[in-house]
Formats: C-alpha cells, structure tokens, sequence
C-alpha cells in the first residue's frame, strides 16, 4: 500500500504525540501549513510540510536556523528570483 500524500490532523497529532488541539493550534497559528477540504474540520497536511516542520523545530532547538527553500533550490551564482 502507498504512502499516503496527506495526513489528517488525527495523524499529525499522533505523529506528534499532542492532542488534536494542538495539531489544530499549529495549523492556526500557520506554524504548520495545511489545507482545507472539504466542510469544518476537514484539514489535511502535506507528508512533506509535517516534516519540513520538524526539521525547523529542532533548527530552532539548536539555535541554528536553514536556510529558505528557494535559497536552496538556486543554481549557484543566481537568486531565486532570477
């Protein structure tokens, strides 16, 4: 079976070990970026965003933090806005 794209914020919370109040509190803050689907409630993360999130936190714990994504994803000698 694949690996889902999108968790719901049952998953994200259990990923987390919080509460689902704090996996929607992420989301509202935008601290977490997800989408809306569908009527109330029906929020969906991005695999991907979950774990981008993750990795900026513990940048955050070492007091260290990466650089943007579009700084990465440009070619050497060029800016992301080139």
């Amino acid at each position: 079976m694949a690996t889902p794209r999108f968790l719901t914020l049952d998953d994200v919370a259990e990923t987390l070990n919080v509460s689902w109040s704090q996996a929607y509190a992420l989301v509202r803050r935008k601290e977490l970026i997800a989408i809306q689907i569908g009527g109330r409630g029906q929020w969906r993360v991005e695999r991907d965003e979950l774990e981008r999130f993750i990795q900026q936190k513990y940048a955050e714990a070492r007091g260290t933090t990466p650089p943007p994504v579009d700084a990465v994803a440009a070619p050497e000698g060029t800016t992301a806005a080139d």
